[in-house]
């Protein structure tokens, strides 16, 4: 058995396990591989180091890189869906939320820039708010 990591044409990643790499050749080639998370089958593989077999430590690591790998993809889908349906206000952020807070503004959902300072007094005063994640450096454009 095999284990490969692939991803489609829409940059999600997946495991798959195949009896041999010619299956998995011969199962992209017939269409029979595609994304469980979007069903894509525009499919390739990607790089990984081997397996070796005999330390923990070696199972760590690659769970680790995995779950890096599965939270700088969530980041960058959370920070994407705030920029495709929020609307950005830049630095009025602060004044801005505090107005739709009290009422004084149109009820939606923003985005943009405060200080340290304007959070905080924002928090203390019952605003809601919450840092957008960074964009995670693009995998495809890695090395």
């Amino acid at each position: 058995m095999i284990r490969y990591a692939l991803r489609c044409e829409h940059e999600h990643a997946f495991e798959a396990w195949f009896g041999a790499s010619a299956d998995y050749d011969d199962q992209v080639a017939r269409g029979l591989v595609e994304c469980p998370h979007c069903g894509s089958r525009d499919i390739s593989k990607q790089i990984m180091s081997p397996a070796v077999a005999g330390t923990k430590k070696a199972v760590f690591q690659s769970d680790a890189a995995r779950m890096q790998t599965l939270m700088m993809q969530a980041a960058r889908e959370v920070r994407s869906h705030v920029e495709q349906n929020f609307d950005y206000v830049g630095d009025a952020f602060a004044r801005e939320a505090r107005d739709i807070h009290e009422g004084r503004s149109e009820k939606r959902e923003i985005y943009g820039e405060a200080t340290p300072a304007e959070v905080r007094k924002l928090k203390d005063d019952g605003v809601p708010c919450a840092p957008l994640p960074p964009l995670p450096p693009d995998p495809s454009k890695a090395h």
